[in-house]
């Protein structure tokens, strides 16, 4: 394996100024600029190799999650990279539970989005020094190694060390070939960027009309505030797309539970696929309540877009409560939990959809959909991952989407903010933000 040692570490609060014109607003979020606090990692290697790492945000607060990336920096910095990665699941574990740290945790808030900065700086540095992208450097690794980078604490009365093993014993034998499939033929993906909550409906009409001409054949709705405009909203939806393309509706949190389920009775007859986060994302009880009562409409449930840790999923699925799991890039602490996650959904047989609407997740859960098709769910059947068409041009390789579908990142490492995108969006001193400032815009 490649080394070098970690010798510094730049933080810094990018932000994208979204609300302007509605882009990723809802029912509980309605102003969002989507931000990051976005992480490099400097280097003594020869070729001047760098991870870059960012965890999504929405704008008041980033500066809050740039303060603790650094506060992990001093575990990270002056580290050699052959140290991390040959004990990667202990090195994170280390991180997640650094002793007083973790006291503003454990493992969730502030903290543990910072965690997934770090992570996923560390996931990109290593794919650049293997010069693989992400998804094939864990997809060529063994069994054994794969395993070996999962932390299983408190989620062994789940799934073992021992079982992970078999279980990607299993599935490596066939990867091969959903390898050239998914070189073939992609991973399904659905659209949320014809339905934000701040859209007209014409801007809602001239977007469907524009995705359906594109191939999109999968649409989310974000809904919550008024059941009535809602499904005036979703009756204008299906009288463009048609009766059988798959709409999904997101509430983002926005009501109780006896509320969600009356209001989700009230779009009933649309023909929608499932509800998504109808309630507290830490309600579990709540969310096996509705998805009991979502059972006659023919509805699922999906959450887990904030979702904690694994931990809280581990309760989901045990307990029943959801149909669908959306895991989120930068929620959990980076790729190591995400993958135990995955190793949870693949044993009790929960199906997951990632979240990725938000600046740079469509470009890091691109890596996780074919990490967990070839490595772990071992099928496409009934999954789907989001995609949201918005400000992929600062990234240096826009994720591949075509006709509805993501096809395999090519480049190595994670992903890559440009550097002028950085300098430009950078919180309050970039150019664009001195701009909208001075013009009183923000």
């Amino acid at each position: 394996m490649a080394h070098c040692t970690i010798t510094s570490g730049l933080v810094r609060d990018v932000r994208f100024p979204t609300s302007l014109e509605n882009h990723g607003s809802d029912a509980m979020h309605t102003d969002p600029d989507y931000s990051c606090a976005y992480l490099v990692l400097k280097t003594d290697h020869q070729r001047g190799l760098e991870g870059h790492g960012f965890t999504f945000t929405i704008g008041r607060g980033t500066d809050i999650v740039v303060a603790a990336v650094e506060a992990f920096l001093p575990l990270v910095c002056n580290k050699n990279t052959n140290d991390i990665y040959r004990r990667f699941g202990e090195f994170y574990h280390e991180l997640a539970n650094e002793t007083q740290l973790r006291w503003l945790g454990p493992e969730k808030g502030v903290t543990h989005l910072a965690l997934a900065a770090v992570l996923n700086a560390l996931w990109d540095l290593w794919g650049k020094l293997e010069e693989k992208p992400v998804w094939q450097l864990v997809s060529e690794l063994t069994p054994e190694q794969i395993v070996s980078l999962v932390d299983f604490t408190y989620i062994t009365d789940v799934v073992t060390p021992e079982e992970a093993l078999i279980m990607l014993q299993n599935a490596s034998e066939t990867a091969p070939k959903r390898l050239d499939n998914l070189r073939r033929h992609g991973y399904p993906a659905y659209i949320t960027s014809a339905g934000w909550y701040g859209y007209t409906n014409e801007q809602i009409e001239h977007l469907l009309k524009e995705s359906l001409a594109d191939g999109w054949r999968k649409f989310k709705v974000k809904v919550g505030r008024n059941a009535k405009e809602d499904r005036r909203r979703l009756e204008l939806v299906r009288e463009i797309v048609g009766p059988d393309v798959d709409v999904m509706v997101d509430a983002n949190q926005r009501w109780s539970v006896n509320e969600a389920i009356e209001y989700m009775c009230q779009l009933d007859g649309l023909n929608l696929v499932w509800i998504e986060e109808p309630t507290s994302p830490d309600d579990v009880i709540g969310h096996r309540r509705i998805k009991e009562a979502m059972k006659p409409l023919d509805i699922l449930v999906a959450t887990g877009e904030h979702c904690q840790n694994r931990v809280m999923f581990k309760q989901f699925m045990v307990d029943g409560a959801m149909d669908i799991c959306q895991i989120d890039s930068c929620r959990l602490g980076g790729l190591n939990e995400v993958l135990a996650v995955l190793l949870m959904a693949a044993k009790l047989g929960v199906r997951v959809c990632p979240h990725a609407g938000g600046v740079g997740l469509c470009e890091l859960v691109q890596h996780i959909i074919a990490i967990d098709y070839l490595l772990f769910a071992t099928t496409t059947e009934g999954r789907v991952c989001e995609y949201a068409d918005h400000l992929h041009q600062h990234f240096i390789e826009p994720p591949q989407v075509r006709g509805g579908v993501y096809y395999l990142p090519q480049r190595s490492g994670y992903t890559q903010i440009m550097d002028r995108s950085l300098s430009h969006y950078e919180y309050p001193t970039g150019s664009v933000w001195k701009q909208l400032i001075d013009q009183g815009k923000h």
